[in-house]
């Protein structure tokens, strides 16, 4: 058996062996990724958001003001979206900016920058919003295949190297759960990003020794919810599922707001 067979076999579930799997707690990762962060979160007052594709930093603008009114100080990067090594580098100036014990939230493909960047000794907790939360060098496009595919990859169109999701995707996939207004106002500002982004690996994996939150959207049809909750249990998250879409930051910002508050060791 090759290396490759070796990692299907690894990762292959389908939804009878992930409930199996769910149910034991016994996979040799889980128990790994469960030690840090069954660890309270230490009191921190600094949150930094990372947004993820087809978007871009005002998609936090319904959590920000939530965090800001229980006194924490808030900044949402302006993630390039070029490559991951830069797209962690934006995220490490913020993180370098903060005075203090900083929780680091990422949505979708932003959980990239938070595994990577989550490392920096300012990050107290990592919270994960319907995000990637890759291991250290795991290929995560190889994983997710051992999910269904979401539909909201069928709607990922390219320009050359620069790729955005279609108006069509993006309110049935990406957003389907905001009033159509609302997610046309979205679609509109999207920031495209480059090809180049999507073959990154992360090279530490911070949910390993950082307290970790995870917010699984039950309705999600841009990640497999399924894979979710697979990444949530494998890193031990303290965990939530929210009845959303892909966009829960924005569509249920009371409970992601409560999630973060939690990392920041300000509510239990």
């Amino acid at each position: 058996m090759n290396g490759q067979d070796d990692f299907r076999k690894k990762y292959s579930m389908n939804r009878r062996s992930f409930v199996t799997m769910v149910a034991a707690g016994a996979a040799s990762t889980l128990i790994q990724g469960s030690a840090a962060a069954a660890e309270p979160a230490p009191k921190a007052r600094n949150v930094v958001l990372v947004h993820g594709l087809f978007a871009d930093g005002s998609s936090w603008s319904e959590v920000i003001p939530r965090l800001q009114a229980e006194g924490l100080n808030v900044t949402s990067v302006q993630n390039p979206l070029t490559t991951l090594p830069e797209a962690v580098a934006s995220a490490e100036r913020v993180l370098a900016r903060q005075d203090g014990p900083t929780v680091l939230v990422g949505h979708s493909f932003s959980g990239m920058i938070v595994t990577e960047a989550g490392m920096h000794p300012n990050v107290s907790a990592v919270v994960y919003v319907a995000a990637r939360a890759p291991d250290a060098g795991e290929d995560y496009a190889t994983l997710a295949k051992t999910f269904p595919t979401p539909p909201a990859s069928a709607g990922i169109v390219f320009d050359g190297d620069e790729g955005r999701l279609s108006e069509a995707a993006f309110l049935r996939d990406f957003a389907g759960d905001l009033p159509e207004a609302k997610a046309k106002v979205l679609y509109a500002v999207q920031e495209p990003f480059q090809k180049s982004l999507l073959a990154g690996k992360t090279t530490h994996a911070a949910w390993r020794s950082k307290p970790s939150f995870y917010a699984v959207s039950t309705e999600d049809r841009t990640i497999n919810p399924d894979l979710e909750r697979f990444m949530a249990k494998r890193m031990g998250a303290k965990t939530i599922e929210v009845k959303a879409s892909h966009l829960s930051l924005i569509s249920r910002p009371d409970e992601i707001t409560r999630l973060i508050l939690e990392a920041a060791g300000q509510r239990t």
